[in-house]
């Protein structure tokens, strides 16, 4: 191998470890894949974080990361959270996915949206200890009571928890 090849490697080494060091807020993030790109209702996706700090009040996001094959403008998700001590907190989240004319708000420059949606947002954990954090699709169809049995389009959904600039 000649020295041009070992210096290139070595610049794309340097500049992929900065690029991940530069996130010091990161305190959990973590992706879990969707098979076959389709949620389906009866399916939650759950994160499991040791929280040891908790003085200060963190951000909270769901990650969704998304195709073209993403057939709806929102999202709505069931989220359970169950503190250490074995409370838990549930509620309906319903998240943007498109403006009114029908652009993805996600981040991607391919079909491929990544979208960082607050589920937390300067949120003081009560205790240290085990989260778990449980999220399912609950997308139905205009005027029909019965839920989507599979959410298309949904690629990876992810928890990210990091430090508040507050």
């Amino acid at each position: 191998m000649d020295l041009l090849k070992v210096n290139k490697i070595l610049l794309i080494i340097i500049a992929a470890m900065l690029i991940v060091s530069c996130d010091g807020n990161k305190i959990y993030d973590t992706y879990q894949t969707v098979e076959n790109n389709r949620w389906a209702a009866n399916d939650s996706i759950v994160f499991e974080v040791n929280l040891k700090e908790v003085s200060k009040p963190l951000h909270v996001f769901l990650n969704m990361r998304t195709d073209a094959n993403f057939p709806y403008r929102n999202l709505y998700v069931i989220s359970k959270m169950t503190l250490p001590n074995g409370v838990t907190i549930k509620d309906t989240l319903e998240y943007e996915m498109a403006d009114a004319y029908g652009k993805w708000l996600g981040e991607g420059l391919t079909d491929v949206k990544n979208n960082k949606l607050f589920f937390l947002e300067n949120y003081k954990f009560p205790q240290e200890g085990t989260y778990q954090f449980e999220f399912t699709q609950a997308m139905r169809k205009r005027g029909e009571l019965q839920g989507l049995t599979e959410l298309i389009g949904v690629r990876d959904v992810g928890l990210r928890i990091e430090k508040s600039q507050n």
